[in-house]
């Protein structure tokens, strides 16, 4: 084990994932306060800011679009997960036996997600959900899909068992899903970001039926631990061991204060 992973320091990748979050955050903080302003006054300020600032709105356009063309081609400082799919990301193991991790929880997966979001449809075809309220949620499921890498990942953990991103089967699902809610939404920017995601899934859909060698750890030796730029899992074994320390300093502090 290299000494970057025992320390647990952020590899350029990781802390892409963190530049990220940061920016993903501000876009929707952004969004969310135009929102209820517009509320407020009883004017849909968000709408009317796109519309006097055309800018605002190509920029937003433009960092979702740029992030998902990066991902149809070899990109050094994407995650493993999403560019195993590559042929050049190949490396043949020398073993035959081709192992995914509970691939039929993709499925359950998607509708689980499908579901889920038709609550948000069917308010919006009512009238209660608006043209907004769609585009607030494509952000906060923008900055859900960094904390799945970073932190914590319910699809993961409860459905794929995986053991990391860089064997994960769905990895370039994540733009298909931020942007479900855009599905009824009339706008050329929402239907282009609608579009160009679910080509990425096909892609990823396709690659996998044709070569599914690449997907398991068991052929590629591309996803060993060794050859991870990722290194995301010293990183989450700190937060982890940080967390118990706070859980453990809080529970003290409790009893201290109980015994005063």
């Amino acid at each position: 084990m290299d000494t970057e992973h025992r320390s647990g320091r952020l590899t350029p990748v990781s802390i892409l994932h963190y530049v990220r979050l940061t920016y993903r955050s501000i876009l929707f903080f952004t969004a969310l306060v135009l929102y209820i302003l517009g509320r407020i006054r009883h004017d849909d300020l968000m709408t009317h800011a796109l519309e006097k600032r055309p800018a605002i709105v190509l920029v937003i356009w433009g960092v979702f679009v740029i992030e998902m063309i990066l991902r149809f081609f070899p990109f050094r400082l994407e995650s493993p997960g999403s560019q195993k799919q590559f042929a050049k990301n190949y490396i043949r193991s020398g073993s035959t036996d081709i192992q995914i991790p509970d691939n039929n929880a993709t499925m359950l997966i998607a509708l689980i997600w499908i579901s889920f979001n038709m609550i948000f449809w069917l308010l919006y075809t009512a009238g209660l959900f608006d043209d907004g309220i769609m585009l607030l949620l494509c952000c906060f499921y923008s900055i859900c899909d960094m904390i799945c890498i970073l932190f914590f990942c319910p699809f993961q953990s409860w459905f794929m068992k995986n053991k990391c991103c860089s064997s994960c089967r769905m990895y370039n699902w994540d733009y298909a899903m931020i942007f479900t809610p855009l599905a009824f939404v009339r706008s050329p920017y929402a239907l282009s970001l609608l579009v160009l995601s679910l080509a990425l899934l096909f892609r990823w859909e396709i690659t996998f039926y044709r070569h599914p060698e690449r997907f398991s750890e068991k052929t590629n030796k591309y996803l060993s631990c060794d050859r991870c730029t990722e290194k995301l899992c010293a990183h989450k074994k700190q937060l982890r061991s940080l967390w118990k320390k706070v859980a453990a300093f809080t529970a003290e502090r409790t009893r201290f204060l109980k015994g005063m």
